[in-house]
């Protein structure tokens, strides 16, 4: 949230607070544990406001969005495990291409019914329970896979798959309430992109690994050992992750760390109510446009990423590696977009006009990869998919961080749910249509379909721009 939020800001460092004494500046005395405590006689009106709390910024928040950021790294990896490799699954569980698809889209489908009671126990639990739940579900989801490498188990590995999805539930929605909790105002933005990230690094890691180490074999007891390796990687990554956030996640630092956070801590629980949140967000109609718009922009990623083989490989036969390197250089180009654009925000505070051209550079980006995918020249195909990936995907954070612009005090977890509610729901429309339309008319006609929805966003983010471009406060709930 912007510093116009806040009645203002008196974080201190640690480097600021070691030792014991007071600070005669800033009014704050410290404790021999090296917490800040608001001394007694400062109590005086600010500037007409209340007098400020105190704040600190501790360095355990680093600690905290980097581990949230690897466990999401290991749960959005298996979004796309079995999508990048979608004929050599087909062949070793004799099922057809749609049925694969569906390892992808379960991961959209669970979302859409578990993301209210989620968030609201995200409001009410706090973060470490739903770290907590996260990580269990994801550990158990790889045990269960480890157990399904037969080619009579693809119902266990479907399974799998399911517990996996259940806790993306759980993920999805954390990068900005951690931002918020953990950080300043002038890192929230980094430190939302840095838990994006390590979501986009997942599904890097998932366009790479599955077709190096799951070899296109004909012979179906050794298919199974290379899909057995990659099962146990997993679940030995996700249960070391698991116990990790048991011992090392953290509720929330002891002060916190902006203001606003101050503020937000003081109303006492059983003044909110999270059935009056969700309806004041949906009478926000800036909101409403964004979560359509954010939604048309990620649902055409999710069916660009789910769709990558069977687009590569029909133009360039036997090419799964290079399938997987190009949904590499997608996300990898996306997460410096991500990045860069969480720096840009916490320098310029210009969501509304970074959104807009982000959006439309999502667009060119599409419309330019869509027309050279079959020139017959992968190099250009990389650096097409690498430009529609630093755009497409450097929107994610973007959209976040506008939400909770637009939505403010509201929960940061149910801006986020609905944001990410509404990409699952596009997301399988966009890849089964896309799916279909390929079947019937080839690649070109598919990405066009993505292409006229690009297009329709774009023109709903420039009415948005337009509508908020002459407010320069927040909140804009009507």
């Amino acid at each position: 949230m912007s510093e116009k939020q806040a009645l203002g800001d008196t974080t201190l460092n640690e480097d600021q607070t070691k030792g014991n004494g007071v600070d005669l500046e800033n009014h704050v005395k410290l404790d021999e544990a090296g917490d800040a405590v608001q001394c007694a006689d400062n109590q005086s009106q600010l500037d007409g406001h209340e007098a400020l709390r105190p704040t600190r910024l501790y360095k355990r928040r680093w600690m905290i969005v980097l581990l949230f950021s690897s466990y999401s790294l290991c749960n959005s990896f298996q979004w796309i495990q079995y999508g990048i490799i979608n004929n050599i699954f087909m062949k070793f569980y004799n099922v057809d291409a749609f049925t694969i698809d569906w390892m992808s889209m379960i991961y959209m489908l669970t979302y859409i019914p578990f993301i209210f009671p989620v968030t609201w126990l995200l409001d009410k639990k706090g973060l470490r329970v739903i770290a907590l739940v996260a990580t269990a579900l994801n550990c158990a989801g790889t045990w269960i896979k480890v157990a399904s490498v037969k080619p009579n188990l693809f119902a266990v590995t479907f399974l799998g798959q399911f517990c996996c999805s259940c806790a993306q539930v759980f993920i999805l929605g954390m990068p900005s309430r951690i931002a918020s909790v953990w950080f300043g105002s002038e890192e929230v933005s980094t430190a939302c992109s840095i838990g994006v990230f390590g979501n986009q690094l997942g599904i890097a890691i998932g366009f790479l690994v599955p077709p190096i180490l799951v070899p296109n074999v004909d012979d179906l007891d050794e298919l199974a050992h290379h899909i057995s390796i990659m099962f146990y990687i997993t679940a030995g990554v996700a249960t070391l992750l698991f116990i990790l956030v048991i011992f090392v996640f953290q509720e929330r630092p002891k002060l916190p760390p902006t203001q606003a956070q101050a503020t937000a801590r003081s109303i006492p629980s059983e003044q909110y109510s999270y059935t009056a949140s969700i309806l004041r967000l949906l009478r926000n109609k800036p909101f409403i446009l964004l979560i359509i718009t954010y939604g048309l922009n990620v649902g055409c990623f999710y069916a660009v990423g789910t769709l990558l083989n069977r687009m590569i490989i029909e133009h360039y036969p036997g090419e799964e590696v290079n399938a997987g390197r190009i949904g590499l250089t997608i996300v990898i180009a996306g997460m410096v977009g991500s990045l860069i654009c969480g720096i840009w925000l916490d320098k310029t505070k210009t969501y509304k006009q970074t959104t807009l051209a982000v959006y439309f550079m999502s667009l060119v980006g599409m419309i330019v990869y869509a027309a050279t995918l079959n020139l017959g020249h992968l190099w250009v195909v990389f650096i097409t998919a690498g430009t529609l990936g630093f755009f497409m995907t450097g929107y994610l954070p973007l959209g976040f961080e506008f939400a909770v612009e637009l939505t403010y005090p509201e929960s940061e977890g149910t801006s986020s749910g609905l944001l990410n509610c509404s990409a699952q729901v596009f997301g399988i429309i966009f890849t089964i249509c896309q799916g279909k339309i390929m079947d019937s008319f080839g690649t070109l006609a598919g990405n066009i379909f993505l292409c006229v929805f690009l297009l329709i966003g774009t023109i709903m983010t420039g009415k948005n721009y337009l509508t908020l471009k002459h407010i320069d406060s927040v909140p804009f709930v009507t």
